[in-house]
């Protein structure tokens, strides 16, 4: 498992790379994408990233148009984040590169496999967070 978490790892950072993003931008600007108005706290605790860490990865997602960042009407002192349209067009170039990188694992496993591959992550991700937060 540590090695195909370095080699997936490696190909992810290599993703970003070109763009200068800090590694982590991809999971957080994908959560942003799909729960807009999430809070930094919430973001950081859905991708596994500590705190400190997000908001250092929102300051540059920020400093890049891609996201931003808005006081919540209910609560002041919470910052809520949103996706810019930059930010989706930039999301979904990374994908479009990750996709690139799965590809000879969708191709070596097949359709089955990868379902079966996919919930056997799920079910160890729920495994190893129960009990958290």
């Amino acid at each position: 498992m540590r090695l195909l978490r370095n080699l997936l790892q490696a190909r992810s950072i290599a993703v970003s790379e070109p763009f200068g993003l800090p590694t982590g931008s991809l999971t957080l600007l994908a959560l942003i994408s799909a729960n807009p108005h999430s809070s930094q706290a919430e973001l950081a605790a859905q991708a596994g990233i500590t705190g400190p860490n997000v908001v250092g990865i929102i300051d540059e997602l920020e400093r890049r148009d891609l996201v931003t960042r808005e006081r919540s009407s209910v609560d002041r002192r919470r910052n809520m984040v949103l996706l810019s349209e930059k930010g989706e067009r930039t999301m979904h170039t990374l994908f479009a590169e990750v996709s690139k990188i799965e590809a000879p694992i969708r191709e070596e496993l097949g359709d089955e496999d990868l379902a079966k591959f996919i919930d056997y992550i799920e079910r160890t991700l729920v495994a190893l967070t129960e009990g958290e937060g």
